[in-house]
């Protein structure tokens, strides 16, 4: 699977899967919690209207009742202490708030339970068989004997309040014969004293029916609706849909990171054939923004360093054929000496020639571990006077002409000299500036330093003509020479402010340069953290 969307989708649809396992076992759970709510909502009416007369009751009367209203209605009847019973804290509080607990024990059996007395924590317990039936002909048998200890006008009144106290969970009303929705054998039955049970519109609900002798009223329940349970086969279809939709969504959502990847990977080819200023539009904050940013830097890296070392090649070659030419003549020219003084003359002039080459070597290899990564770094205190007084002591007779002296030296707040640097490098760094200063310098090189609570500072300066301010950025450009007062004929390879420039850097620090207000030459700078 090389494509990024076919990975993402097949997670998704992992994913999917996942959720279509979880959402059965949920959607089971509801259709059980659905059918315990269907069965109380049509037990809780008729157990309310038989709690609320059973407390109005004797101990005695109610165990009559109960045993009467059970041979009547075909459902054994039980009166039970709360305590008895092995209910949890939230069935009990269930009972204690008058709902009707109902506990299936088979596909259509079940156990109800209704509180009679909160304060005698008794219980009405029923064992249905038919909860549907056996509820319907129960209410109806309950809702008549109610209604018939009333006056006929004041009955229709008495089971609207019935209905509003015990909170059935069907509709209750009273009909005359001729307004119900029977047939001409229902009405029959119903006149005759029989309950009857009538599909209502479309065939999903139950109306049951029963006259009440001697009253031109018929008794109405419902219409009772048939508790369906959510189908699997709705699961399976919002999860096809879901599918589908997570899909589009995706694939418009992919479709763009591919085509900038595929830019990207664009670059990358034309980079590898050698086109190194391909670039890949960086736009975005996002990650593939980031990437594309980072890649541009990275490209950006390889050119530079590609060009340095290209120039580095052409100004080596160019460096090396000048001693070599002067070798070469200088070897012809031995051969011709006639005398020796002539010959030990050739002999140095090669010995210099020599010296030459093995410091541009020195400086090429110098200058390449520090550009190419960062080199092996020993950072320890250094005393900052010290070192330049050792450089001060070891460059100073080579140009006897020029003086190389101390300038205002600044110490930290405790007084003390010392930084934290690489010995070795920061020697080196001050030997170039120091050098490229008496180069330049007609008669007087300065070396001054000032250390503060964070950072510290070296400057180099000298009385030569001073450096013109549109060369700054481009003089620690490697093998660059300036062609005005500065001139080839100082000598240098034009690495030895590269150098320095890449030993501040990897000091943490950075290189200025700029005038000198005392010498007015020009002033070299080394700014970096007094602690790595």
């Amino acid at each position: 699977m090389n494509s990024i969307f076919l990975r993402i989708y097949g997670g998704m649809l992992a994913a999917l899967v996942l959720v279509a396992v979880l959402g059965v076992l949920t959607l089971h759970l509801v259709n059980e919690v659905r059918s315990d709510q269907y069965r109380e909502r049509l037990a809780r009416g008729t157990f309310s209207l038989m709690a609320g007369n059973l407390e109005q009751m004797s101990p005695v009367e109610r165990r009559r009742a109960v045993v009467v209203w059970g041979r009547l209605l075909g459902i054994p009847l039980a009166l039970q202490p709360l305590a008895e019973q092995g209910f949890d804290s939230g069935m009990r509080k269930r009972l204690l708030r008058d709902q009707v607990l109902v506990q299936q024990t088979g596909p259509h059996a079940a156990k109800v339970y209704g509180l009679i007395s909160a304060s005698e924590q008794l219980l009405l317990m029923a064992e249905v068989q038919q909860i549907s039936e056996q509820l319907a002909r129960a209410t109806v048998y309950l809702l008549i004997d109610e209604l018939v200890r009333f006056p006929v006008a004041e009955q229709p009144q008495r089971l609207a309040a019935l209905k509003e106290a015990k909170q059935f969970g069907f509709d209750l009303r009273l009909v005359r014969l001729d307004e119900a929705n029977l047939d001409t054998d229902q009405r029959r039955r119903v006149d005759e004293g029989d309950t009857v049970m009538a599909l209502g519109k479309g065939g999903d609900s139950i109306h049951v029916f029963s006259g009440i002798v001697g009253t031109p009223w018929v008794l109405e329940i419902g219409p009772l609706y048939q508790m369906n349970p959510y189908p699997p086969e709705l699961l399976v279809l919002i999860g096809a849909l879901g599918l589908s939709l997570i899909g589009l969504i995706v694939y418009l959502l992919v479709r763009q990171l591919e085509q900038r990847l595929l830019g990207l990977e664009g670059a990358a080819t034309r980079i590898a054939l050698g086109k190194l200023e391909a670039r890949v539009p960086a736009g975005g904050a996002d990650s593939v923004g980031r990437l594309a940013a980072a890649f541009n830097a990275m490209a950006e890296h390889l050119q530079r360093s590609l060009m340095i070392q290209r120039e580095m090649v052409r100004a080596v070659s160019h460096e090396l054929r000048t001693p070599v030419a002067r070798l070469r003549f200088g070897l012809e020219m031995i051969g011709n000496a006639q005398t020796e003084r002539a010959r030990r003359k050739y002999m140095d002039g090669m010995d210099s020639d020599i010296q030459e080459l093995d410091k541009l070597v020195d400086e090429m290899l110098t200058y390449a571990r520090l550009e190419q990564g960062a080199p092996a770094l020993n950072f320890q205190q250094v005393d900052l006077g010290a070192l330049l007084d050792q450089v001060i002591a070891e460059l100073a007779p080579l140009r006897p002409g020029v003086r190389v002296e101390r300038g205002p030296t600044i110490n930290a707040p405790d007084g003390s000299a010392l930084v934290e640097a690489e010995l070795r490098y920061l020697h080196r760094a001050l030997q170039n500036l120091v050098s490229n200063a008496m180069r330049h310098a007609e008669s007087r090189v300065q070396v001054s330093y000032r250390i503060g609570h964070q950072r510290c500072r070296l400057d180099v300066e000298d009385d030569g003509p001073g450096v013109p301010e549109a060369e700054w950025e481009r003089l620690f450009t490697p093998f660059l020479r300036l062609d005005d007062s500065r001139t080839r004929a100082s000598g240098g390879h034009g690495l030895g402010l590269s150098i320095v420039r890449r030993i501040i850097y990897w000091h943490g620090g950075r290189a200025q340069i700029g005038h000198s207000d005392s010498l007015g030459g020009a002033r070299f700078s080394l700014v970096w953290p007094r602690r790595q």
